[in-house]
C-alpha cells in the first residue's frame, strides 16, 4: 500500500498505467465484455466485483485524459441507438468524466462493433465486475508534464 493511491489500483494495474504512453488507449470492460479475444494477448486487468465508476474514479486520479483531441472518451453506443443517446450509466460515466476533459472536448458514442475495432488498439484491458450492458469505455491517455517552454 502506498499514501494517496486508491487502493483498487493493484499492482499490476500501476505497471500497466505507467507503461503507457501519450494517446495510449484503456479499454474498461463490463463483465459481459468478450475481453480475452479483443485483448490477443495485451494485458488484461481483473478487477471483480467492482463498478464501473468505482474503477474510472480510481484510475483518473492518476491517469491524466489526452487533451489534443475531441474525443479522449469513448462508449459504446446502445444497439439500436443514436448519439447522443445514452444510459444511465454512460450518463453517470461522462457526467464523472467531463470534468477531466477539457470544455471543448466530450465523450463519444461509438457503433457497437466499430467499438469492437477500436478495443483492439488499446494498450491494455480492464474488466471489471459492472454488470450493467453497454457498460464499455475507451480512455485516451494524456500527456503528464509542463506546456512547452517558449
Amino acid at each position: 500500500m502506498l499514501i494517496g493511491i486508491p487502493p483498487l489500483l493493484t499492482p499490476e494495474l500501476l505497471k500497466v498505467m505507467m507503461e503507457m504512453g501519450h494517446d495510449d488507449a484503456l479499454v474498461l470492460a463490463d463483465a459481459n465484455f468478450t475481453v480475452m479475444s479483443i485483448a490477443a494477448g495485451k494485458p488484461v486487468i481483473r478487477l471483480p466485483g467492482t463498478s464501473m465508476l468505482q474503477v474510472v474514479q480510481a484510475i483518473t486520479t492518476l491517469l491524466p485524459l489526452a487533451t489534443d483531441v475531441p474525443h479522449p472518451v469513448a462508449y459504446m453506443q446502445v444497439s439500436g441507438t443514436q448519439a447522443p443517446a445514452r444510459s444511465a450509466l454512460q450518463r453517470e460515466m461522462v457526467d464523472f468524466l467531463q470534468v477531466k476533459m477539457t470544455p471543448s472536448q466530450d465523450a463519444e458514442g461509438v457503433e457497437r462493433y466499430a467499438f469492437y475495432e477500436r478495443a483492439r488498439q488499446a494498450y491494455a484491458y480492464i474488466l471489471t465486475g459492472e454488470q450493467q450492458p453497454f457498460g464499455n469505455f475507451i480512455l485516451r491517455k494524456g500527456v503528464i508534464g509542463e506546456n512547452l517552454r517558449p
